[in-house]
């Protein structure tokens, strides 16, 4: 099976790591991934960043001359993919970037005027109702009406949709897994003593950015209502948030409870994640988030939770978005932006170490069974084989 898949996502190598798992799965199968050759992420990253071809054998990385360094939904791709794609020949062509794509578009166009006949499939994230205005509705209409299959990151995507008038098959999964010979639980000694977490210590952990839509005021004070239970916070990440937060730690008197740190790199972050007792991820659905199409924000996936799951900490999230599907019966939900709520969970988990034990094993057991890269890259495999003819 020969699969083309286009994606500025690729461009850092680590995210290749389900790629690379379903190039394996069976012999014959060849995937070359086409990214941007120049972009710019955003966001922390401010330089550009300058792709090179790779050739792992059944999996080669392409670079190709593009159109907008910045903008996934404007991202389209130059005329040296006219020969890359008449050279290969897919039989599926998976577009990465939403479903008002122009790289899609594009890709879908080309597959026809060079007589491919590839499945066309594109993976969104997207999950809140929104509205589009002429010319975008149409190049939406084209791209859902040219679609052989969708894979969306989360059920309500999905569920969208269908309410937007697609009505091929659907295939649900996150679009990166996780690496479980990293994430893997291991015994962190120094580091908790060079962080001041001695032994036996309840440790309440967050990972990810300090923004006012992951929920860490309602975590805060949540802890603060527990402040007569021995506990400490560790706060992974960076974000706009961070004064206030300093702020209110300072007014409570909990300096000696909170340990705040940087964003580490990736592969460290598995370290601090085994120093927890529990992760939290307590998003709220916010309308203040707006794109050029929607207006809102609510949890895609919440891809911390299948870390921490595969580290065999037990995890609590609130009820935005995708986090009670990801988390299952596996760990404790609560209603987002509950105070009293969240600080049961964590009271729960603090003073049951048998169900803290036992939610962390489950948790362990559905990550390896769901959001592995391997696991991801057969369920991607069983989709493609379920279009095929």
């Amino acid at each position: 099976m020969k699969i083309l898949v286009a994606s500025h996502t690729y461009i850092v190598d680590l995210n290749c790591e389900k790629l690379r798992a379903l190039a394996q799965l069976e012999p014959g199968i060849q995937i070359r991934v086409v990214v941007p050759k120049r972009w710019k992420p955003g966001g922390v990253q401010t330089k550009i960043v300058e792709t090179q071809y790779r050739d792992e054998g059944a999996l080669k990385i392409v670079p190709i001359a593009n159109f907008s360094q910045n903008h996934q939904g404007l991202l389209t791709f130059g005329a040296d993919l006219i020969s890359q794609m008449h050279q290969f020949r897919p039989q599926i062509i998976q577009v990465e970037q939403g479903s008002r794509s122009l790289a899609y578009t594009q890709m879908i166009i080309l597959n026809q005027l060079l007589g491919i006949k590839a499945k066309n499939i594109f993976f969104t994230w997207w999950n809140l109702p929104y509205t589009l205005k002429f010319p975008v509705s149409l190049l939406e209409k084209y791209n859902l009406h040219h679609s052989h299959g969708i894979i969306a990151g989360n059920q309500d995507g999905a569920e969208i949709l269908g309410d937007r008038g697609y009505q091929g098959k659907i295939k649900v999964m996150p679009q990166l897994g996780v690496d479980e010979k990293l994430f893997t639980p291991k015994s962190q000694p120094e580091l908790a003593a060079k962080l001041g977490i001695y032994q036996g210590e309840f440790v309440v952990g967050f990972v990810g950015r300090f923004v006012p839509e992951k929920g860490l005021l309602t975590l805060l004070q949540a802890l603060i209502g527990l402040r007569d239970y021995p506990w400490k916070l560790l706060l992974l990440g960076r974000g706009e948030l961070r004064d206030i937060l300093v702020k209110i730690i300072e007014e409570n008197n909990l300096q000696e409870r909170v340990i705040m740190v940087e964003s580490v790199p990736h592969n460290q972050v598995p370290n601090y994640i085994n120093l927890m007792s529990t992760l939290v991820l307590p998003s709220e659905t916010t309308s203040k988030v707006k794109t050029l199409t929607s207006v809102g924000w609510k949890e895609q996936f919440g891809h911390v939770l299948i870390e921490a799951m595969a580290c065999q900490v037990p995890v609590i999230g609130s009820n935005s978005g995708e986090i009670p599907h990801v988390i299952g019966d596996a760990g404790l939900i609560f209603p987002e932006g509950d105070i009293q709520a969240l600080a049961n969970c964590i009271l729960q988990l603090r003073q049951n170490p048998d169900l803290a034990q036992r939610l962390g094993v489950m948790g362990y057991k559905t990550a390896m069974r769901k959001y592995t890269n391997t696991a991801l890259a057969k369920q991607q495999l069983e989709f493609y084989q379920e279009l095929s003819p």
